[in-house]
């Protein structure tokens, strides 16, 4: 028996007639074997749960060590700086480089020097794979300590928390695709002026509106210190620090003091404001009902993106459930639905509200103005 692909194929040695030595010889491969039965994949049979688990794995070890940034199509990288970069054993690299071009995730330009680049498929293979890295990785203690929670909701919540890196990091390779060019689109669309991003990370977004509109300024707002010098880091390389504001406080702190909301013409918020639901929904209603009145000022307009809890429709049903049920259950947050968004922008100043079904599963954008 052997293993390829992950589907066992079997293996004969009674492959049509062999009278002669000779055509014996001529008949068994360089493995030994008279032959080998091709099995489904090789017959055509595609396997995508069998490549996504694959690539998971693998593409999960290349972020744990560091590797994954530095790994793009087209970029041409050797293991020799990857092993200075990333104070690691050369050799080991060269294993692993190896085992992802095996894989079809990158390509061995140089064997000699080398020289290695990520595969065409590689983005489209990491976008993929963000979905189970999400919902396992980034929401392991609540897979592991399941029954703890089952038992004791409020101690268990008090216990254990999510990392935030691996929130961050699988939430990129999803949207990549499914919810941050929506979102960049109509950001794009509006032409800000001074755009303020709630909740910004890395300020990845806001750093290509920078880049769009040169004439733009920016304000990066994020309770995260990490991720609030990865945001100065960022600008630093692309040179739009003198444009970019980075604000190390919570979105919360908007309510009490809006001062950074002063002369926006847009503001974001992506998978932010729900954190606020339900115990702290005063404060909710208190950063969209300032957000609304520093808006009106500009005739600008509020752009959030969040999620809308267990959707019906075939294409987003399954992974609406686990994300609801994730938030809901493990978390203590209430998501909004669509009426209920359209209900809070109301009531707090807006009054005209468009929804975007997202790609991403769930995931909505909402655009509010206040005229």
């Amino acid at each position: 028996m052997d293993v390829d692909s992950g589907i066992i194929s079997k293996m004969t040695t009674n492959v049509g007639r062999v009278s002669e030595k000779q055509d014996v010889d001529a008949a068994i491969g360089s493995d030994g074997l008279t032959a080998v039965n091709p099995g489904p994949t090789e017959s055509g049979h595609i396997h995508p749960a069998a490549d996504i688990g694959g690539a998971a794995v693998l593409l999960n070890v290349g972020e744990r060590i560091g590797l994954l940034p530095h790994l793009s199509e087209g970029a041409v990288v050797s293991a020799k700086f990857l092993a200075q970069t990333l104070d690691l054993p050369e050799s080991s690299l060269v294993e692993y480089l190896q085992a992802l071009t095996c894989a079809g995730l990158a390509e061995c330009v140089s064997e000699t020097r080398g020289l290695y680049r990520a595969s065409s498929c590689f983005e489209e293979m990491l976008h993929s794979i963000g979905y189970v890295s999400w919902t396992l990785n980034a929401n392991r203690p609540f897979v592991e300590h399941a029954r703890e929670f089952f038992v004791s909701r409020s101690e268990a919540r008090a216990r254990y928390h999510r990392d935030g890196h691996q929130i961050a990091i699988t939430s990129q390779w999803m949207g990549a695709e499914d919810f941050y060019p929506e979102a960049r689109r109509a950001i794009f669309a509006a032409q800000p002026k001074r755009f303020v991003d709630l909740g910004a990370g890395s300020a990845r977004l806001l750093i290509e509106v920078l880049l769009e509109f040169p004439k733009s300024t920016g304000v990066a707002l994020d309770i995260s210190a990490k991720a609030c010098q990865a945001a100065h880091d960022a600008a630093q390389r692309v040179g739009v620090t003198d444009r970019l504001e980075v604000v190390e406080r919570s979105i919360e702190s908007v309510a009490s003091d809006p001062g950074i909301l002063e002369g926006a013409d847009v503001i974001h918020g992506g998978f932010v404001f729900h954190d606020m639901l339900p115990h702290d929904e005063p404060t909710f209603d208190r950063v969209l009902h300032n957000s609304a009145e520093a808006l009106a000022k500009t005739h600008g307009r509020m752009m959030v993106t969040d999620a809308a809890p267990f959707v019906q429709n075939p294409r987003e049903r399954t992974f609406s459930a686990a994300v609801s049920f994730l938030h809901h259950f493990f978390m203590g947050r209430r998501l909004l639905s669509e009426e209920e968004w359209s209900g809070k922008f109301r009531s707090n100043g807006f009054t005209a509200i468009e929804c975007t079904r997202l790609a991403f599963p769930t995931g909505r954008l909402f655009t509010a103005i206040k005229s």
